[in-house]
């Protein structure tokens, strides 16, 4: 019998090749993020564009070092918008970034994290605290400004990861700045081949161990047409159909993948 995915966390070997990875990469952290902001103080002025090719240089390494296989479907819009991103994974951001030059809108627990949250700081992310009202309307006034700005921002509409296969339902509030402003909204579908991925009810460590201890990660990249409306809700309802019906037709032609026969059920023609 097959061991188990909560059993395999602690299995030696799983425990050594994520310690491997994890040290590989917390090392190139340590040497990067110093010099770069040794850089900028000597006069190398940090701005998006600079800083955006620092972090996408560092996560090609860092897929390639967590044995991520991309496979991409789609390509980025030239004009700018709000991106959004069903939610599975910590390695979420790590895969989305790597293509996607946009400031990223995340939970304020991020801020904690070592090195983690000084290279987000560095190379783009706003943060939100989920159970703070406030905090997520200076959040939603900020997003306006940074698209107005000519930049992109990324969210995670759940407003947490899931484990379930379908996504949790969406927020409202930035697609309703969307309509109200006038941004397109693109929507982006990114799934994974195997339960161990997903990182749902575990703490950031052991979910590394459970998803990065195996010697691969497959998973799927979806993007989406630029969409737009005058309607919140109806611009949201449109974007959570596209997501879904995407993941269903994801899986349903993934033989192995973790919701393949859930998906084979399901008639996209009904979500």
């Amino acid at each position: 019998m097959l061991e188990s995915i909560e059993d395999s966390v602690y299995n030696p070997i799983y425990i050594v090749i994520a310690l491997v990875r994890a040290l590989i990469l917390i090392i190139s952290l340590l040497i990067i993020i110093p010099l770069y902001l040794l850089v900028t103080a000597l006069g190398f002025k940090n701005t998006p564009k600079r800083a955006f090719w620092i972090r996408r240089q560092w996560l090609k390494f860092a897929i390639a070092v967590l044995g991520i296989s991309v496979e991409r479907h789609g390509e980025i819009p030239s004009e700018t918008g709000l991106y959004v991103c069903n939610h599975r994974s910590f390695s979420d951001p790590v895969v989305l970034a790597r293509y996607l030059e946009a400031f990223v809108i995340a939970k304020a627990e991020v801020a904690s994290l070592p090195l983690i949250s000084q290279g987000a700081e560095l190379t783009g992310i706003i943060y939100v605290k989920r159970d703070n009202k406030s905090s997520r309307s200076a959040v939603r006034e900020r997003l306006v400004e940074v698209i107005e700005e000519g930049k992109n921002v990324l969210v995670y509409p759940e407003g947490t990861v899931s484990g379930n296969f379908m996504p949790l339902p969406y927020k409202k509030g930035t697609f309703g700045e969307a309509a109200k402003i006038g941004f397109p909204v693109i929507p982006i579908v990114l799934e994974y081949r195997h339960k161990k991925d997903h990182w749902y009810k575990s703490s950031l460590v052991k979910h590394h161990f459970k998803q990065f201890g195996r010697i691969r990660t497959q998973c799927k990249l979806y993007i989406g047409q630029p969409m737009s409306n005058t309607d919140g809700l109806a611009l949201c309802d449109e974007v959570e159909k596209w997501t879904k019906s995407t993941i269903i037709e994801t899986h349903k032609n993934w033989p192995g993948s973790v919701f393949h026969d859930e998906a084979k059920k399901i008639n996209v023609k009904q979500v």
